[in-house]
């Protein structure tokens, strides 16, 4: 019985040691799966065209720190945090970037409720819901704060206010 006991402890240390020593370099990597957005991974970069015509591409805006939202017109917890939005983008214009990306309405619609509320910020427009899929936007609002070097630093899932913000910007700023 003490044999057995001993080959069973024997086996269990040469068994991990062996799993340790092959372990694959880097992680575990699934093939043909995409890298879903986490903090301390670099943001997926996308390009998208902005409400005013124009377009956003995130990785044109790496020399600086991006508040990355995702958003929609219907979305209340969204409606009451975009004006904390607004007055964070005006208190940080020039030394952070924000953009809200709006999920899947018209031009017309975002139009009219950004001029609503003199939102002043890039608003890029995913009216396919292609990069909130690739960024796994499960729930309104979702906001991503991303260093100057594009690496996600914080994810805050629901409504944010002013306080909340302040303290993720911070983050990025240090």
């Amino acid at each position: 019985m003490k044999r057995w006991l001993i080959v069973a402890v024997l086996i269990l240390i040469f068994g991990s040691g062996w799993l340790w020593y092959t372990r694959p370099e880097g992680g575990i990597v699934v093939a043909g799966l995409a890298a879903q957005p986490a903090v301390g991974r670099p943001a997926p970069d996308f390009e998208l065209p902005t409400l005013d015509g124009g377009t956003f591409r995130l990785s044109e805006y790496r020399d600086r720190p991006v508040v990355l939202n995702f958003w929609a017109t219907w979305c209340q917890p969204c409606q009451r945090e975009l004006p904390a939005i607004q007055r964070a983008a005006e208190h940080y214009a020039g030394v952070v970037t924000f953009a809200a990306v709006d999920q899947a309405e018209t031009d017309q619609r975002v139009q009219r409720y950004v001029d609503d509320l003199g939102l002043t910020f890039i608003i890029p427009m995913d009216g396919k819901q292609e990069v909130g899929e690739r960024y796994d936007i499960t729930g309104l609002p979702t906001t991503f704060f991303i260093d100057e070097k594009g690496v996600i630093q914080a994810i805050w899932m629901g409504e944010m206010n002013s306080i909340t913000l302040a303290e993720n910007i911070a983050v990025l700023l240090k």
